[in-house]
């Protein structure tokens, strides 16, 4: 079922089972074997060939096990493990007490986890002017629905079906503000663009901030997953600014977007 699945979210879902398995196995291996890879001249072909007599979960899990750090590295560390030697040991294998890796992982000058370094206190003075003169416009964030947390579960008709989760959440002071209710439809506009999505009124968000979930706008030319186009939503990041950085770390705004948000009357209505 698993590989079935996989083959569905390849678009692939008319290739053999064996051969999806083979692509996904290969995939994974190259991507552990070039990542860190505590194993000096392990390759692709190697580990293939190794578990070439073996198939599905079980050779990914023999794979793990044997590229790890207590892993034999295929054959480099007779001792380490296996798959078989993991079956054999009925009572669990023992590998030793827990090693403190505090001090190694925490890379400050002070050697302490900074909870308030300079970078980010010197900021606030900023960050409370920019506040206080903020422009009177709405902020968008974004949010994940259960049935819809990423973009590939839109393309699966169970989930998708009943009532449309892609929705521009607003409160009932701004929505009354707006001139739009509950179920009607909204334009949210942005620096870089804009986009139309039907209105969700709900308490659940503060006045001046609306919320449009991530992952939708599965309308465009290019996009093949063909469920997923029959409820193509709203693509927020139509609206992201491109320009907009975090000026203490530098990290890209992705939520808190100014947007201004105006109802669209439908035609005929």
């Amino acid at each position: 079922m698993t590989l079935k699945l996989c083959g569905i979210f390849m678009g692939e879902a008319d290739r053999p089972l064996q051969e999806i398995d083979e692509a996904v196995f290969t995939q994974l291996a190259g991507s552990l074997v070039k990542r860190n890879c505590p194993w000096p001249g392990l390759t692709v072909d190697e580990v293939a060939a190794a578990l070439a007599d073996s198939a599905g979960p079980e050779r990914t899990i023999d794979m793990l096990l044997r590229i790890g750090p207590y892993g034999d590295g295929f054959e480099r560390s007779p001792d380490g493990l296996t798959l078989a030697k993991v079956r054999e040991a009925e009572h669990g294998i023992d590998l030793g007490p827990l090693e403190p890796r505090l001090r190694e992982i925490i890379n400050t000058a002070s050697g302490m986890v900074e909870l308030a370094p300079p970078p980010i206190t010197n900021d606030i003075a900023r960050l409370c002017n920019q506040i206080a003169k903020r422009e009177p416009e709405m902020l968008l964030i974004g949010r994940r629905n259960l049935r819809t947390t990423n973009s590939f579960m839109h393309n699966l008709p169970a989930l998708v079906k009943g009532r449309g989760v892609c929705t521009l959440q607003m409160s009932p002071r701004d929505a009354h503000r707006i001139g739009v209710a509950n179920g009607g439809t909204a334009r949210i506009t942005s620096r870089v663009g804009s986009v139309i999505a039907s209105v969700e009124v709900t308490e659940d968000l503060m006045p001046g901030v609306v919320s449009l979930p991530h992952g939708w706008g599965h309308n465009v030319e290019a996009s093949r997953i063909n469920v997923a186009k029959k409820h193509a939503g709203a693509n927020a990041n139509a609206l992201t600014d491109d320009r907009a950085y975090d000026e203490a770390s530098g990290a890209a705004v992705l939520f808190g977007t100014p947007v201004s948000v105006e109802a669209v009357v439908e035609a005929g209505k």
